[in-house]
């Protein structure tokens, strides 16, 4: 069970990042492809079944945020990456703003990604 939930996140922890990328490059580009219906679907299905399978490897493995700092910093992360994903693609007032929101949020999801597979909160031996 561990391992197929864990190849599942990791699986849709890429096509996650992939498709944002994916849409931060329609984004600069202006492309009417950032409001086509799956566009603005299909993320959200890949990201439910992302955190669904986050939630089942906690249950797994028996490590809880709050109660394992590497996992508290993904969760904090996590919230960090989303706010500024919306910044990127919705709510930044201008293109200066978007990109260094995606850029900033392309950054935050390395280090959950490192930090996952480091198990360290901060990258860092403690």
């Amino acid at each position: 069970m561990y391992m197929a939930l864990k190849h599942l996140h990791m699986t849709f922890a890429g096509l996650s990042i992939g498709l944002f990328v994916l849409r931060g490059i329609w984004m600069f580009a202006d492309s009417p492809r950032l409001n086509a219906k799956l566009t603005r679907i299909v993320p959200h299905v890949v990201d439910t079944v992302l955190l669904a399978s986050a939630v089942g490897l906690m249950f797994v493995i028996h490590q809880y945020p709050f109660a394992q700092g590497w996992l508290t910093a993904k969760l904090l992360g996590l919230v960090l990456y989303i706010v500024l994903g919306t910044i990127a693609l919705k709510r930044g007032s201008t293109k200066t703003i978007r990109g260094i929101a995606f850029f900033a949020a392309v950054a935050v999801f390395v280090w959950i990604f490192m930090t996952a597979t480091m198990r360290m909160p901060w990258l860092l031996p403690v």
